[in-house]
């Protein structure tokens, strides 16, 4: 995990941006800022849970921010690679946890990516890469992407007392998608081949520092 360093607005509470995937990594770290820790989790849930947890046992991270980020698959018809999902909720076989300030990220990520789609709506998660007719059952419960870690992740991140501000742990996630219905992954490989995606995400970083920065703005 790369060092924190602080938001550069002055928020003493770092952010925590929690990827599973190498090129993930890759992308986010190219994007030239540093000013949050960077954990790659490694794939799929139980992965994420276990370092998440011990990321936030460290010192200073009592009250981080925690934004879960990479690719995911699309359960919309109409959607394509390289376009956003911002969960307000995500889901998995522990229960649901509701996303903070997903409206502000969303018109952030607008304006870091102009002219890429944004959608918002529940993230689910699952332990493996989804196909077919597993799709449409998903997509028939509410959801409209999933991916392996960000519901592990966040769970992680709000589960117990690791918090002690009194509104909880702010967690949001945000991903890109590379897999699609009229764009079905063939293979976990192929995600090498999404450059759009790639170029996606090396472009939000600066969303989710405006979403971090409004973590300090007086709740009314």
């Amino acid at each position: 995990m790369s060092a924190v360093r602080g938001d550069r607005a002055g928020n003493p509470d770092p952010l925590l941006v929690a990827c599973a995937l190498r090129i993930e990594q890759t992308a986010l770290r190219s994007a030239g800022r540093g000013d949050y820790a960077l954990l790659r989790t490694g794939m799929g849930p139980r992965a994420a849970e276990r370092s998440v947890v011990r990321a936030l046992e460290r010192p200073g991270m009592e009250r981080a921010a925690v934004l879960a980020t990479g690719f995911c698959a699309g359960l919309v018809p109409g959607m394509h690679p390289g376009d956003l999902v911002v969960a307000d909720q995500t889901r998995d076989p522990h229960g649901a946890v509701t996303c903070t300030g997903t409206a502000l990220l969303a018109e952030a990520l607008a304006r870091a990516v102009p002219g890429r789609t944004v959608h918002t709506g529940a993230l689910t998660g699952s332990d493996h890469v989804v196909r077919g007719q597993e799709r449409a059952q998903l997509r028939a419960t509410g959801a409209i992407a999933v991916d392996m870690e960000s519901a592990a992740t966040l769970w992680a991140a709000t589960r117990g007392d690791r918090c002690p501000s009194e509104g909880g742990r702010p967690v949001a996630a945000v991903r890109v998608i590379v897999d699609a219905p009229e764009h079905e992954l063939v293979r976990i490989g192929t995600v090498r081949g999404g450059i759009s995606a790639f170029r996606v995400l090396r472009a939000v970083l600066p969303a989710f520092y405006d979403w971090h920065r409004s973590l300090l703005l007086p709740r009314r």
